[in-house]
């Protein structure tokens, strides 16, 4: 809430300052991505003007800008602001714009909370009337630059633009669309989107050689700017309410329809199913147990003992049996 009470504060200042020349406005967008509305007032004094605006997507998130742009000298300005996102992180930005000859040229920085910077460079001619076109370059904090290249024809309501972007490995995106007024204040474009714009002057006119437009843009004096198409939205559908019956006209009341009795359906029928008969099982007959007639009893008759009388060793000493010599032993 803190980015729309900035923008409130700042919107109900610069609006009712009534020795500037002010203005403000709002629009509203309406793109495939959901509606964007937005708000912004602006107010000029002394060759210095200050902005301030804001926008609220469709889920809820604010992102706002605030800043000034002073005219330096003649065709030479230099601005400074702040951008807060919808995460609440916050971008400062500073450039100086110079415009002579049909041509304006531009470079500017911008630094994040990180204090990490990118800068940008840029211009746009107007190489004849209704025909403008542009380049730039963009680069990151970490060296790496994204230049761009854009033409737009503008004839009658109708503006179309068409352009690439390389970036540092040379790969290379086209791009292109139209914007058409169909409307005071209601812009659509080839990308399905309509902006309506409700603008409010507070006092117009031109202070120190800057003139203020429509938007809050503000232009050098007889330099022509190109201004990129809007984003275009589906126009909101309109609800038509019927215009009510002339006085004095007839009205039928339809009465109301006669009570028609329905009786109420029969009741159902319900079957009671009998009872089941008891059956009867008879026990299992008894297991016959066959007993076999005993084996006749075996009698057992053991050997006599026979003893043999063991036989005395005799020691025989050693001798000779012919030319071989037998050691002693037992016999």
């Amino acid at each position: 809430m803190k980015p729309l009470t900035l923008v409130a504060a700042t919107f109900i200042a610069l609006a009712s300052a009534p020795a500037f020349a002010g203005w403000s406005g709002h629009g509203t967008a309406y793109t495939p991505h959901g509606t964007y509305n937005a708000a912004h007032a602006g107010s000029c004094s002394g060759g210095s003007c200050q902005h301030a605006g804001g926008v609220v997507g469709p889920w809820g998130g604010v992102a706002t800008n605030t800043g000034n742009v002073t005219r330096t000298a003649p065709g030479q300005f230099s601005n400074s602001g702040t951008a807060v996102g919808p995460n609440g992180r916050s971008v400062q930005h500073a450039g100086d714009t110079s415009c002579a000859g049909g041509t304006c040229s531009h470079t500017g920085t911008m630094t994040g909370e990180d204090g990490r910077s990118a800068s940008t460079s840029g211009s746009v001619t107007r190489t004849a009337p209704g025909q403008y076109s542009s380049t730039g370059t963009v680069t990151a904090a970490n060296g790496n630059s994204v230049s761009h290249n854009a033409s737009t024809n503008c004839a009658g309501s109708t503006c179309s633009r068409a352009g690439t972007v390389t970036g540092t490995d040379g790969g290379t995106y086209t791009h292109s669309g139209s914007a058409t007024r169909v409307a005071p204040g209601v812009v659509t474009t080839s990308g399905g989107s309509t902006v309506v714009h409700g603008t409010t002057v507070v006092a117009g006119g031109t202070t120190g050689g800057t003139t203020v437009v429509t938007g809050g843009s503000t232009v050098a004096v007889g330099a022509t700017v190109a201004v990129a198409p809007v984003p275009a939205p589906v126009p909101a559908p309109v609800i038509v309410t019927p215009a009510p019956p002339p006085a004095n006209t007839a009205v039928y009341v339809t009465p109301a329809p006669k009570a028609v009795y329905v009786p109420p359906p029969p009741p159902k029928t319900v079957y009671v199913a009998a009872a089941p008969k008891v059956v009867y099982v008879a026990p299992p007959p008894p297991k016959v147990v066959y007993v076999g007639r005993p084996l006749p009893r075996a009698v057992y008759i053991a050997p006599r003992p026979v003893y043999a009388a063991p036989r005395a060793a005799i020691w025989v000493p050693g001798h000779w049996a012919g030319a071989v010599w037998v050691p002693a032993h037992w016999a």
